[in-house]
């Protein structure tokens, strides 16, 4: 119903053509077709006399008008951005887009970490318990097999990366390690007499001599050998490559820094329920028959969960990439690509290791395969004399893990106040320095533990067995801290690289630098082993070798440090800076009304408020 203001406004309209009275209101009437443009230009109203002139006029409500909003400033609309931060929807404090992209990561995490542990806990019985086969086995099969195809699949993923897509690259990298698991339980192990060629093993090292055991073992058990590999790969492969550079692909340096060690917790969880599935199955095989194999019972329902829940990290995978990403809106921050041409192999690694950058993450990793390796055979050499039975041996693995999962989870909570409070130097630095100092601890013992047999005595333990103990401890402690601190910081640091480096140097690091660091050590303690003539001659000089490689190690996380530190802040100053822009062109856009089709014409003498000037 209209007033009657406007009623008496309508009425003292001056007398015009149709075509002027449609003019005299066109400063009124939102238009949307071009041709309106052409329309005559609009008259100036003029107030009733018998009203005050100070009193602005209204929009009369009777005029077919819609709503409008006035044109937004850029600078309104910069200062109003934080205030959009902060309407975002939340939950716990964090954003709930942000939760969509981290839950499904930590699930895939602890369901790679699951898998990781009972495939680590079980390839060492495999080669070590079975028969015509030792200990000896492990550096040969690390430098000999584990080595070679790792570089070949560096070369096969770099020359699949060029062809399918990330997703696709995914699929194609994870199913062969599915089946392979399901058919070594389901058909490989269960013909492992049909297949394994005993009688040339045994012709072989009657003529070579007992000395190569190993190498020959490799032979006469070349199926365990097989999984032997694949569970190592497992761990480079799905966990580095595969589900670390999708981590990376889909979060900013913001979100690492603030997630990355949380993605940890969630997954140590796997390693302290992984762990008692594997004491659980270890102590099943007891209460079977002496005409049962135990072991291939547990090891079927052991490789089932390994397959079901490989499964389970393709579907999160999956899930992900089709409701969670628009990849149309990602927040990754786009990196230029450098205008190169495709380098060969041999290019590629030329330019990988002419970078300083990639250098010093290639000899953390090196330097942490080559430490952790020293160490952990050396204690497993203990750990076999203490425990040869296939049964206590991997009993005593399954605690081992739930006890290290237990560590790295409390670790996991204080990496996230470590990374935030001292930064990525003091938060990649830890790592090393936990192995070095656990690590003299337990070869001191070792060199100089028989003066305290006796009091060792009165605890109901030897010098054997508390080496066992000192050892697993040292172990638990550095892979806590590995876990927690080592690989966030090594995965951040490959978030500035551009897409080419980061997909390439990722998986020569990741793939080739890790089994070579574990071959590395292994061929020390090869060395050793020819030159003093057993390796527990040879360990005051390996506790010497690991000082030297940890000191290096230190050397190249300072190194590291001093050119991250500036990449990372480029990287948030660039993000903030897409950021602002995109706030411009939102208020530029809403500055020309409500699309490009959409413009408001105002007569002469009425501001763009509608009021007379």
């Amino acid at each position: 119903m209209e007033s009657g203001l406007v009623a008496s406004h309508r009425l003292r309209l001056p007398l015009a053509s149709a075509a002027a009275a449609g003019a005299a209101r066109s400063h009124l009437l939102r238009h949307r077709h071009p041709l309106a443009a052409a329309a005559p230009a609009p008259l100036r109203l003029s107030l009733p006399r018998h009203l005050p002139r100070p009193t602005p006029l209204r929009l009369p409500a009777a005029l077919p008008l819609r709503p409008s909003l006035p044109p937004l400033r850029a600078s309104a609309a910069a200062a109003a951005a934080p205030g959009d931060d902060a309407s975002s929807p939340k939950l716990l404090g964090v954003e709930t887009k942000t939760l969509k992209k981290i839950v499904p990561l930590g699930l895939m995490f602890f369901c790679i970490l699951f898998n990781y542990t009972i495939l680590r806990d079980t390839k060492d019985v495999l080669v070590v318990t079975a028969k015509g086969s030792s200990a000896e086995i492990i550096p040969f099969l690390k430098t000999w097999v584990n080595l070679p195809m790792a570089v070949g699949f560096m070369l096969l993923y770099t020359k699949l990366a060029d062809i399918l897509s990330k997703e696709a690259l995914f699929y194609a990298v994870i199913f062969p390690f599915i089946a392979f698991f399901g058919a070594f339980a389901y058909v490989l192990y269960p013909m492992r007499d049909a297949i394994h060629p005993t009688g040339l093993a045994d012709r072989l090292l009657a003529s070579l001599g007992p000395s190569f055991l190993g190498p020959v073992a490799i032979l006469r058990v070349w199926s365990f050998c097989l999984f032997y590999v694949m569970a190592e790969l497992w761990g480079s492969v799905v966990i580095s490559v595969l589900f670390w550079g999708f981590a990376n692909q889909i979060t900013t340096v913001e979100e690492a820094k603030e997630f990355y060690p949380l993605f940890g917790l969630g997954a140590n969880v796997a390693l302290i329920f992984s762990g008692r599935t594997v004491k659980y199955f270890s102590n099943m095989r007891k209460n079977l028959g002496p005409g049962v194999d135990g072991w291939a019972i547990s090891l079927k329902a052991m490789m089932s969960i390994v397959v079901i829940l490989g499964l389970v990290i393709t579907g999160i995978y999956w899930g992900v990439n089709r409701f969670v990403i628009d990849k149309s809106s990602m927040p990754v921050v786009e990196r230029k690509k450098k205008d190169k041409p495709k380098l060969s192999m041999g290019e590629s690694m030329k330019v990988l290791l002419s970078s300083r950058y990639v250098r010093d993450l290639a000899t953390l990793v090196v330097a942490y395969g080559i430490s952790i390796n020293l160490v952990e055979v050396t204690w497993k050499s203990k750990l076999k004399a203490q425990f040869p039975s296939p049964n206590e041996y991997s009993s005593f693995m399954g605690d081992f893990s739930t006890a290290t999962g237990i560590a790295t989870f409390t670790m996991m909570l204080l990496g996230r106040v470590i990374l935030r409070k001292f930064g990525w130097g003091v938060a990649a630095t830890i790592t090393p320095a936990v192995l070095l100092l656990t690590g003299v601890g337990f070869f001191s013992l070792i060199l100089f533990g028989e003066p305290l047999t006796p009091l060792m005595t009165k605890f109901g333990m030897t010098p054997l067995l508390a080496a066992v103990y000192v050892g697993a401890m040292q172990n638990i402690f550095s892979k806590s801290a590995k876990y927690s601190l080592f690989d966030p910081c090594k995965e951040m640091a490959y978030i500035p690289l551009d897409e080419d480096m980061k997909v390439k140097g990722k998986a020569a690091i990741d793939v080739v630098c890790n089994p070579l660091g574990k071959s590395g050590g292994a061929l020390i303690q090869q060395f050793m082993i020819l030159s003093f003539g057993s390796l527990a001659n040879s360990t005051p000089y390996l506790g010497g070798i690991l000082l030297v490689i940890v000191l290096a190690w230190l050397g190249a996380v300072r190194s590291l440090d001093s050119q991250f530190s500036p990449l990372a802040k480029q990287e948030l100053e660039r993000e903030k800076l897409l950021k602002a822009k995109a706030v411009e062109t939102t208020a530029t856009v809403v500055g020309t009304g409500n699309g490009p089709d959409c413009e408001y014409i105002f007569g002469p003498g009425f501001g763009i408020d509608g009021y007379p000037s």
